[in-house]
């Protein structure tokens, strides 16, 4: 894997992370965005402290927001030699909680459209909750993606499909 230490937002994630996020009391989407991806150094301390691994870094996740329980949504860079858009969107929440939530950027756009948020992709299976699609995301998802409009369900479905051992990958990093 190459890394480079770029902590600049894509143009499309940017555009997307400007967009309030409604939380509607518990009925909305629990995604806080962050201003810019974490550091280097941050993302390091919480991985480390997430798995209880010291010898762990953070070079393969560039960490973009939490839910309000303090699980991250990241790019996880596995894919060897390809940009940052083109990497995967993982949640690794505060109980545990992991999951690969789209394939990449594009399909990331199409999930928040969709109403749904990292948390919810992840823990999609939540019977009460129903996501409602926004509009200004919708905008931002055909303006930088419109080749690969798809259902949130299609999005989630897709990258679970892709890695299904991400979970277990993970898990044997903590200690």
């Amino acid at each position: 894997m190459i890394h480079t230490d770029d902590r600049q937002f894509p143009a499309a994630l940017a555009a997307a992370l400007a967009i309030p996020f409604d939380y509607n009391g518990g009925e909305g989407v629990d995604f806080e965005p962050f201003p810019a991806f974490l550091s280097a150094d941050e993302t390091t301390d919480w991985l480390r402290a997430w798995t209880g691994n010291a010898e762990l870094s953070g070079d393969d996740f560039r960490v973009f927001g939490q839910d309000g329980s303090g699980g991250y949504a990241a790019f996880w860079l596995v894919r060897p030699s390809c940009p940052l858009v083109d990497q995967p969107v993982v949640f690794l929440g505060s109980e545990g909680e992991t999951g690969v939530v789209a394939r990449d950027l594009g399909a990331f756009l199409w999930l928040l459209a969709g109403g749904f948020g990292p948390w919810e992709a992840a823990t999609s299976d939540e019977p009460d909750w129903t996501p409602s699609p926004n509009r200004q995301l919708v905008a931002v998802a055909e303006r930088f993606a419109a080749d690969r409009q798809q259902s949130a369900t299609a999005v989630i479905e897709q990258a679970t499909r892709e890695f299904p051992d991400f979970d277990d990958t993970i898990m044997e990093l903590c200690r």
